[in-house]
């Protein structure tokens, strides 16, 4: 089996060496067949996370590029004892901006038991978003490409507010010194000694921007 992202989202360990970390519940582990935890285990070392046995509310929290995302995986669907894990969920979704609930339906009978439950409980359209599947090593991919996904977008967007930033300043330089440059008695030598001094600054702000970004980011 491939246990790499199968997919053409970039990786995040270009910005911190790995792509993330992710965060499993101990009560959770406790509950799992141990060549289970040996195939998580394998798959976020194989996709650069760092993984941490803690005492948490969900049952995973990965942090991807500064970004946190919940998620509660339900791996044995009991048609019989769904009152927990809908209250659970009721709870968790108040707590996590970004939360998602995984679960594994291997029967049609526990499909059309989610199925009822879900409004029976009052759920509401995305709010958490629930995820099926039909496996658990399939679970736990989408799990993990759900919080890769979500950390490159942070990156993507603070790159382009970056970039803005830049373009923003770059241009306020250029009229600022056409309207220097206007000025009548301010020969060539005067207008590039302003210049020089104004692109002084211009670097040590974007230096500043650079390294505020790069704050951000970790």
């Amino acid at each position: 089996m491939d246990i790499s992202l199968r997919d053409s989202t970039p990786s995040l360990s270009t910005f911190s060496g790995t792509a993330g970390v992710c965060l499993m519940r101990n009560a959770w582990k406790e509950d799992q067949h141990p060549s289970f935890i040996n195939f998580i285990s394998t798959f976020l070392s194989a996709n650069s996370f760092r993984l941490n046995f803690v005492p948490i509310a969900p049952d995973f929290i990965f942090n991807c590029g500064g970004l946190s995302v919940a998620f509660i995986f339900v791996t044995n669907w009991d048609c019989n004892n769904v009152a927990p894990i809908f209250n659970r969920v009721k709870k968790l979704k108040m707590q996590f901006a970004r939360f998602y609930v995984v679960i594994t339906f291997p029967a049609k009978e526990q499909i059309d038991s989610f199925i009822q439950s879900y409004f029976k409980f009052g759920m509401v359209i995305g709010k958490p978003t629930f995820v099926s599947v039909q496996d658990l090593e399939m679970g736990f991919e989408k799990i993990v490409k759900i919080a890769h996904s979500s950390g490159v977008y942070k990156q993507e967007r603070i790159g382009e507010k970056l970039k803005a930033e830049r373009k923003q300043l770059v241009q306020g330089m250029n009229f600022y010194l056409k309207v220097v440059t206007s000025i009548p008695g301010i020969d060539n030598h005067d207008a590039n000694a302003v210049n020089s001094c104004i692109m002084r600054q211009l670097l040590f702000i974007l230096v500043f921007l650079f390294f505020r970004v790069s704050t951000q980011s970790c």
